[in-house]
């Protein structure tokens, strides 16, 4: 188990980091389109790393059904709302907001499939949603309600429930091959929609600097491809909840990000932070309980 928690951790960095990078690629082209051409290559190029790993088959006709809202949900859904409401709201309060992620996936799971979690569980969601808010209200806080940020709940809640199907889903169907058919069916989807939401958009491609392509390739393949990928794998593995609470990882990462690359200050309340939502991950994902039996473990093999 300690392998998908290290995996997730990795995950984290990733999304955490992707987040600044879509603000980026958003001052150039369209959310829409620009979102559809960032997943259709995610998609691609988890279907190249799947036919390496030798895994690539069709889905039988029963899996269908969990591909089919799987895309819908925590893709076009998901991203739609994600990257159009990055646009109406700043990226400390989508990263609040995004960090409700682990309190929805507990909810969720415990009213629709039936998984309730421990006490310490719920313990440690409490902990991290209390070092999310603590980490983001040290740069001012929600503000105003606006559209953007009912648009990046949306988003979170959208993609809480998707997890929950890849969840059903691994059953039969390895998370990584779902992850790949969801990416690059979503990807297409968005591109229609694009085509109508955003009329002429694509033109704004060819007016894009350097860097944008730079910030797009490592969006598409470590901030989508390779992230969904592993993070679908670890629902399979660990399950919604436990891996949803390693999500308040992102508001920190982002953070620590826009300190290093942005020069952004970090204060007393930021270390309040990191220390509450390290402590929620450790209680929520299961991790301390697993140490505290190995210890126990340990002290009876040797006193036996």
């Amino acid at each position: 188990m300690w392998k998908i928690y290290l995996m997730l951790t990795l995950v984290m960095f990733m999304w955490g980091l992707n987040l600044p990078m879509l603000k980026y690629l958003l001052e150039f082209v369209g959310p829409v389109t620009m979102t559809s051409l960032r997943i259709s290559t995610a998609g691609v190029a988890v279907f190249i790393i799947l036919s390496a790993m030798k895994i690539i088959r069709l889905p039988r006709r029963s899996e269908w059904i969990y591909i089919i809202p799987g895309m819908l949900l925590n893709v076009v859904a998901h991203h739609y709302f994600l990257n159009a409401g990055l646009t109406m709201t700043s990226g400390t309060n989508a990263a609040l907001i995004l960090g409700t992620g682990p309190f929805l996936t507990a909810v969720f799971s415990s009213l629709l499939i039936r998984v309730f979690p421990s006490r310490l569980q719920w313990l440690g969601v409490l902990l991290g949603l209390i070092g999310v808010s603590s980490v983001v209200l040290a740069g001012g806080g929600l503000s105003d309600i606006s559209q953007g940020d009912v648009f990046i709940f949306l988003s979170i809640a959208v993609q809480v429930l998707s997890f929950l199907i890849v969840a059903k889903a691994a059953a039969t169907l390895d998370p990584r091959l779902l992850t790949a058919y969801m990416l690059l069916i979503g990807g297409s989807t968005l591109f229609v929609i694009g085509l109508f939401a955003e009329p002429g958009e694509l033109a704004a491609f060819g007016q894009v600097p350097p860097t944008f392509w730079l910030i797009f390739g490592l969006s598409a393949l470590f901030g989508t491809a390779i992230s969904h990928m592993l993070y679908n794998y670890s629902v399979g593995q660990a399950g919604p909840t436990k891996a949803a609470i390693f999500m308040n990882l992102n508001t920190l990462i982002a953070l620590l990000g826009s300190a290093v690359f942005l020069g952004e200050p970090l204060t007393n309340r930021h270390l309040l932070g990191l220390v509450l939502i390290v402590t929620g991950v450790l209680f929520g994902s299961g991790a301390a309980e697993d140490l505290w039996k190995k210890r126990k473990q340990r002290s009876a093999d040797e006193s036996g």
